[in-house]
């Protein structure tokens, strides 16, 4: 006679409620971690800013940079009721400052303000002291428009009458920039592409010495953003042609854009954005970049900036990183066909 199992069949039920327990509780283990992490982030962005904070300038005080930094961090400092300390390290076309920050700690306490001239410094340089995935994207703070500027001695009062100079005196025409490899370099040479004229290009240390050449006439020409060359226009002792804008801005209305002059999709603003060292945790970031956003639609600021010839913007992280790829290959275009190098 066989003994009876009586519980033979429910054996393979229980191992099955043992296999739904074990999966249960590892979701409950997942979903614990998620929350567990959540609040870390925010408890990591309520904690800071727990002391002052360092923003970067890898240029000379006084210049667009510099400005725009100081005209928004006094505002963002209020918000975040900490100090905000700029730092002017110059040098190397903003190579060295920005290799300062790329090697600073990432704790949220050192960020870095950059013109567009640091999405064309990898085509520019074979080699850098420090690497683009060294940063991250904070926020693009302003766009800077850059002015068609030129001296009383060209007989030009329109871009159209430039050109047609230019191609009735082949190599007499020169322009200025702030240095090689700069915004002002690049829109330069571009406009030389596209106009079909031969020109010199010379090198400045900034707009101040490249302003005293315009007044005399050494230099023919030059794309700068309104600061220092507008009064002096206005001044009747320089010329200004146009900007290379989308639009015409409020601070000159009178100017046209380089598309009104004749040259359709001539567009080439600079701008000066903020980035944090890569390890900057990014709860950290996105409120920094918020702030930013924040400050810069205040009408005060705006008007500021707007006085300045400079249009607030204030994007997110990922605006902002589509904007420096976006002109990192428009520079590269400009930098490969112009043959130019720092190295």
């Amino acid at each position: 006679m066989a003994v009876p199992q009586p519980f033979a069949g429910r054996l393979p039920a229980a191992s099955t409620r043992l296999t739904h327990l074990t999966r249960l509780a590892g979701v409950c283990a997942a979903l614990l971690g998620l929350g567990a992490a959540a609040p870390a982030a925010g408890a990591a962005e309520d904690a800071w800013p727990s002391k002052p904070i360092r923003v970067i300038v890898p240029y000379t005080p006084g210049g667009s940079t510099d400005t725009v930094a100081r005209v928004v961090f006094e505002k963002v400092g209020e918000r975040l009721k900490q100090t905000i300390i700029v730092e002017n390290r110059p040098g190397a076309n903003s190579t060295v400052g920005t290799t300062v920050a790329a090697r600073a700690k990432g704790d949220g306490y050192t960020f870095l303000a950059v013109l567009a001239a640091y999405s064309a410094n990898p085509s520019l340089y074979k080699s850098l002291p420090y690497k683009p995935a060294d940063l991250k994207p904070v926020s693009h703070m302003a766009d800077l428009p850059l002015f068609l500027f030129s001296a009383k001695q060209i007989p030009a009062r329109s871009v159209a009458e430039l050109v047609e100079y230019g191609r009735r005196n082949p190599g007499k025409l020169n322009f200025a920039s702030s240095g090689t490899g700069s915004s002002a370099h690049l829109v330069g040479t571009r406009f030389a592409m596209v106009s079909k004229l031969e020109m010199t290009h010379i090198p400045y240390n900034g707009s101040a010495p490249i302003l005293t050449d315009l007044m005399s006439g050494q230099v023919s020409m030059v794309f700068d953003p309104l600061l220092v060359p507008m009064p002096q226009a206005r001044a009747g002792k320089i010329n200004v042609l146009a900007v290379a804008s989308a639009k015409r801005l409020a601070a000159a209305p009178d100017v046209p854009t380089m598309e009104e002059a004749g040259f359709p999709g001539f567009v080439m603003s600079s701008w000066t954005g903020l980035l944090a060292p890569a390890g900057t945790p990014q709860a950290v970031v996105d409120r920094m970049s918020r702030t930013i956003a924040e400050v810069v639609r205040q009408p005060e600021v705006q008007k500021r900036l707007e006085d300045l010839g400079y249009v607030a913007v204030g994007s997110t992280p990922a605006e902002f990183q589509k904007l420096i790829e976006r002109d990192g290959a428009r520079y590269a275009e400009i930098i490969k066909a112009g043959h130019i190098s720092l190295d």
